[in-house]
């Protein structure tokens, strides 16, 4: 074997970072504490300028500084992909399609490419590496995708937090972890990317059922017992959908991050499920937010999926008919209760 030369070994791992929100934020000041350097892409211009010039993002985790050493904001997707290893995709899933149009399989040729997204391309109705290996040829192998539980706010105020890298390439996994662990980051190394997929898109739905029962009224003692729930509708579901025998359901990426997710403060998903609960419109919910919440979107997609399986899931229902067939929300839980147990 050709032995790496003594001044290579040490080179920054070249890394592209798509989207401008704040878990694209949250990610690049993880990277930026360890040996690499950061192409980042924003979509307006505005904010490229300002980040050069102040080194935070004017819009998201403002508080947040960036390194300048390692970390360069462009507004040309293009530049931000040239001679990068890793490509991290946090552009909302309904955005994606759009911000990917002039893009081609040469650009993603050879590159690791990493999912911080979770939520599925509508319309399509597929997961995002499903998508970027249908449309950009992206083998298996070379397709990653990252768990919480971990809100960004957090990652920004430095607490300790945990997140899962899933891969079926597991030496893709383990090194892309490598790349996300630090002093206030751990990040663990697992097999089961359609899994841990499917179990963060449904989260940020169960998210926005939490969300819409307390805007209604409802207690933590009926939360509660919508989450027990809600693991084994993600169970049922996981079983018929991508099968997986060695899949530990009670582990952080998949139970822990549906528990941030259905709880915290920081979810915008239960803040955009509490606006409905309360009485607001979809359409008001989401101007009043200023940012996505993927469980809108989502809930339509496993919906259609879930069509081809039938697999129970009364809570998913639920939020779908409030949501798309405007359902009211009071008497939709009402119903959902007869289901729970």
């Amino acid at each position: 074997m050709t032995e790496i030369p003594a001044f290579k070994k040490n080179l920054p791992t070249q890394i592209a970072v798509l989207g401008g929100g704040s878990w694209a934020t949250a990610i690049i000041k993880i990277l930026s504490e360890n040996n690499v350097k950061i192409k980042w892409w924003l979509r307006r211009k505005s904010d490229v300028d300002f980040i050069k010039k102040y080194n935070h993002n004017p819009s998201y985790l403002t508080d947040a500084p960036l390194n300048p050493r390692k970390v360069r904001a462009y507004h040309k997707m293009h530049d931000a992909l040239n001679g990068v290893e890793y490509v991290i995709l946090a552009v909302p899933a309904a955005f994606i399609p759009d911000a990917l149009k002039n893009l081609n399989r040469n650009h993603f040729a050879g590159k690791k490419i990493v999912s911080a997204i979770k939520g599925m391309i509508p319309e399509e109705n597929m997961l995002v590496t499903d998508w970027m290996e249908k449309v950009f040829g992206v083998p298996q192998n070379m397709l990653a995708a990252i768990a919480g539980p971990c809100h960004a706010e957090e990652v920004a105020l430095e607490k300790q937090s945990y997140l899962t890298i899933a891969s079926p390439n597991l030496q893709v996994a383990q090194d892309y972890a490598n790349l996300m662990s630090c002093r206030y980051i751990q990040a663990n190394p697992i097999g089961d990317l359609y899994g841990v997929e499917y179990c963060a898109v449904i989260k940020n739905i169960i998210a926005m059922a939490c969300g819409i029962t307390h805007g209604l009224g409802y207690g933590d003692n009926f939360q509660a017992v919508m989450v027990s729930n809600a693991m084994q509708e993600i169970k049922r579901f996981l079983d018929i959908v991508y099968p997986d025998p060695y899949r530990d359901l009670h582990s952080s990426g998949y139970l822990g991050d549906l528990l941030v997710t259905a709880y915290s403060q920081f979810s915008r998903n239960r803040t955009f499920g509490n606006m409905i609960g309360r009485g607001y419109s979809v359409k008001s919910a989401q101007i009043e937010m200023n940012m996505v919440a993927e469980g809108y979107y989502a809930v339509k997609s496993i919906h259609q999926v879930n069509k081809q399986y039938d697999v129970s899931m009364p809570i998913i229902d639920a939020v779908y008919n409030i949501l798309y067939e405007k359902a009211i929300p009071a008497n939709e839980i009402m119903t959902l209760r007869t289901f729970l147990k």
